[in-house]
């Protein structure tokens, strides 16, 4: 049988001085999996992804990618994080570059990319997610909305393996969430693996095919939205979801 385990966590920790940010995760990400975090501010979910491609190091445990100990200090972190696109809550777009010299700098600088190779995979994905026309324009000439979903086709151009989402909606205008949700929809139904950290109830319950609850470091439960969001067992999620939904 196969292995779908892309990504094994065990007893992760993570500690800033005296708090500890992480205690003690285990979790399994499998392919094709849409895993969503939920959680209150400060309980860890932002970490517990930065952790996934060591944009933290952990204080303890470990985390293995497609059957390698990431956490290994002889591992080349940066070989892996090839395989891992992250979209942050802001968009980190180059200013002086255009929408499409974003988007292939990585493909061709990286992965040895032709640059016609590059362009032609940018072009097409620019127009699945309707933003061809913007293709000549530099980021101060697109509206929030606009720049973080360039900046998930720009992290797609990489062909990860996993896309790591950190709040990509937290830092947009209530009236372009709705646009970005949309691409990370289309993107679930194509069936990459995801793992989202988002406040977004209504795109994890429709979209989600997990949803991890996390609460001071901890995950709490782990169920399908189904599940977790009719019938949660602790206090902790049900007073959460009190305030969220």
């Amino acid at each position: 049988m196969i292995d779908e385990t892309l990504i094994r966590v065990e007893n992760l920790t993570k500690s800033f001085g005296s708090i500890h940010a992480l205690d003690g995760i285990d979790a399994e990400i499998h392919k094709g999996d849409i895993a969503v975090v939920i959680g209150p501010s400060g309980s860890g979910k932002s970490t517990f992804l930065r952790c996934l491609n060591l944009l933290e190091l952990p204080t303890g445990g470990k985390i293995f990618f497609e059957g390698t100990d990431i956490t290994d200090p002889r591992v080349d972190i940066n070989k892996y994080r090839q395989k891992m696109g992250m979209v942050f809550q802001q968009f980190n777009l180059f200013p002086h570059m255009t929408v499409l010299d974003n988007m292939i700098l990585s493909p061709v600088k990286v992965l040895k990319q032709p640059r016609e190779q590059a362009v032609r995979k940018a072009t097409e994905l620019l127009e699945r997610g309707g933003l061809a026309d913007r293709m000549e324009a530099y980021p101060s000439q697109l509206s929030g909305g606009q720049k973080q979903r360039i900046a998930i086709v720009r992290a797609l151009c990489m062909e990860p393996d996993v896309m790591l989402f950190d709040e990509p909606t937290s830092a947009l205008d209530p009236e372009m969430v709705g646009e970005v949700l949309d691409v990370m929809r289309q993107l679930a139904n194509s069936g990459i693996t995801m793992v989202v950290v988002t406040h977004e109830m209504g795109f994890a319950r429709e979209v989600g095919t997990r949803i991890i609850f996390m609460d001071e470091g901890k995950i709490v439960e782990e169920k399908p939205p189904s599940e977790l969001f009719s019938n949660p067992s602790s206090d902790r999620l049900k007073a959460f979801l009190a305030k969220v939904l």
